[in-house]
């Protein structure tokens, strides 16, 4: 049996606000497997978008087993975290985080520059993405000149253009219609598909849920249903 992607065991998250403990996730067991497309679900402040900001580095349990892609990411300096985030982890947020001065190509192609990619190798992977997500005649188009759904969809590139190990979706729904959702979420699964990229999302939508082959249920920081298609 192959090693899973994600394996947690007992991870747990403390906030401190002065003398205040929040505790945020209470001993969180979980793999997900590659290839897999999950949703953590639940009610705010479950632990669910806590537990994704640990998967993909960007904050630190405070205690049990984290490994990621083979990584342990509970014992990564701040530097090798990010070099982590950049070789394994694609990102896609409720709120697109495009830079509104760059182009949807430049916004795509962007973790691909910060690897240090030739602008021959950039091109050769992102316009074809670009074209797959329906963005062909809009390369050249800052984000306040895009719809959300396509300025989501230039996010979805970004995000799979360095081939990570995983794509970590934060509600990425949560700012799009009820169409412009579908078709997105149709988007990411057929990506799923084709490229075997593994997504976990962090959602209420139930379009969302509908759609993931696995519903993993969070309650006060714990994993309260693991439910599979």
């Amino acid at each position: 049996m192959s090693e899973p992607l994600i394996r947690a065991e007992g991870v747990t998250k403390v906030f401190r606000q002065g003398e205040l403990e929040v505790h945020a996730l209470r001993g969180v067991d979980l793999t997900v497997g590659v290839g897999e497309f999950s949703a953590l679900a639940g009610p705010s402040g479950c632990g669910k978008t806590t537990l994704l900001n640990l998967i993909g580095a960007l904050d630190e349990p405070s205690g049990g087993v984290l490994s990621v892609a083979g990584q342990d990411v509970t014992q990564l300096a701040r530097g090798d975290a990010a070099d982590f985030r950049l070789d394994h982890v694609g990102f896609v947020f409720q709120a697109y985080n495009l830079v509104p001065v760059l182009t949807a190509y430049e916004n795509a192609e962007f973790t691909l520059l910060l690897r240090g990619a030739s602008r021959e190798e950039r091109r050769t992977v992102v316009e074809p993405l670009l074209e797959r997500v329906g963005l062909g005649g809009l390369f050249e188009r800052k984000p306040h000149e895009l719809s959300g759904g396509q300025q989501q969809r230039v996010a979805v590139v970004r995000a799979l253009a360095t081939s990570p190990s995983i794509v970590l979706a934060d509600e990425p729904t949560a700012n799009l219609d009820s169409t412009a959702s579908a078709g997105l979420l149709d988007l990411m699964l057929e990506l799923n598909q084709e490229l075997g990229t593994t997504f976990l999302f962090a959602t209420h939508d139930e379009l969302v849920l509908e759609r993931a082959k696995r519903v993993v249920r969070m309650l006060d920081g714990r994993v309260d249903e693991d439910i599979w298609d």
